[in-house]
């Protein structure tokens, strides 16, 4: 089978399944990036975390993780409708995204607009199967994901403003499990911030020449000047977060060996960090699939 290449100037992928389906389908999938399904992933394991912590039976657990991975895949395509509608000016101007859909052209905003709507009402569909409280949190997570793609313009944490938007899965899940909220639930949310702000900080490393032409600001522009040190505190303080949920929720002494894995995976990224590398930089940020599957597996641990 003939491996999968990347179209020039982009980091899409139109070959594979996506160059099977359908012509007029093709620009929502890319715009939904399932050419890229890191992003899924990324979105769906705090979830995993909150509900594997939420310490449920099993069967509901798996309802409530196949729930969350259709739901994720679900939202973060939303997500990146909500991000390109936004940035489609600013993405013509970066070579790694002119060819997005939107940028590009292969797309018009109202049909962008009429398919984030389908996939809001899909979205609703998944959410009305939780709780009370889970939906109560989930809705509000809307906010998050319709104002994320505007932090780059004001602030130079649009990476932390990610963390809460893609962590939100980690307290949705707590309480669609356990179906309430305390302090190991707030816990877990702040593992995931902490997370999610130091693997898009590397991804970012990819764009911050371009961004600093068009204006864009980030954590990864700010801190280019020590790079594996922001990083490194980031993911530190990801650790230190893992290790009050273990506290706080009286895991068994199981889940300090297995923590082992994730703070491995998490120092690998740090002392490989090469920001002059952009392939090396989306390497490490794809990296964080394993991670985040060593960090349930520490919370399955400790549970038995």
């Amino acid at each position: 089978m003939q491996a999968e290449q990347k179209i020039p100037f982009t980091d899409m992928r139109a070959n594979g399944w996506i160059a099977r389906a359908p012509a007029n389908l093709r620009p929502y999938l890319l715009l939904a990036r399932l050419d890229r399904p890191a992003g899924i992933w990324l979105l769906f394991l705090p979830g995993a975390w909150g509900i594997l912590l939420g310490g449920t039976k099993l069967p509901e657990t798996l309802r409530l993780l196949i729930l969350f991975g259709v739901g994720a895949t679900i939202m973060r395509a939303a997500g990146c409708v909500v991000n390109d509608l936004w940035d489609r000016d600013f993405d013509r101007k970066v070579q790694r995204t002119a060819g997005r859909p939107l940028a590009s052209g292969a797309l018009k905003p109202i049909q962008a607009l009429a398919f984030l709507f389908v996939l809001l009402m899909a979205g609703l569909g998944v959410l009305l199967q939780l709780n009370r409280l889970a939906q109560l949190l989930g809705a509000s997570s809307l906010l998050l994901v319709a104002l994320y793609p505007l932090a780059k313009r004001v602030t130079w944490w649009p990476q932390l403003v990610m963390g809460f938007t893609f962590g939100v899965g980690a307290p949705v899940g707590y309480a669609a499990a356990s179906g309430h909220v305390d302090v190991a639930w707030a816990a877990i949310y702040a593992a995931a911030i902490f997370w999610d702000l130091g693997f898009d900080t590397i991804y970012g490393f990819q764009d911050i020449e371009d961004d600093a032409v068009v204006g864009v600001k980030s954590t990864s522009r700010r801190f280019a000047h020590m790079p594996k040190k922001f990083v490194g505190l980031a993911y530190a303080a990801t650790l230190a977060a893992l290790s009050a949920v273990i506290l706080l929720a009286h895991l068994s002494p199981l889940a300090w060996v297995v923590m082992v894995l994730p703070a491995a995976l998490l120092f690998t990224q740090v002392a490989q960090l090469d920001i002059t590398d952009p392939a090396a930089c989306l390497r490490l940020f794809k990296l964080n699939r394993e991670t985040g599957l060593a960090i349930a597996a520490t919370l399955i641990a400790g549970r038995l």
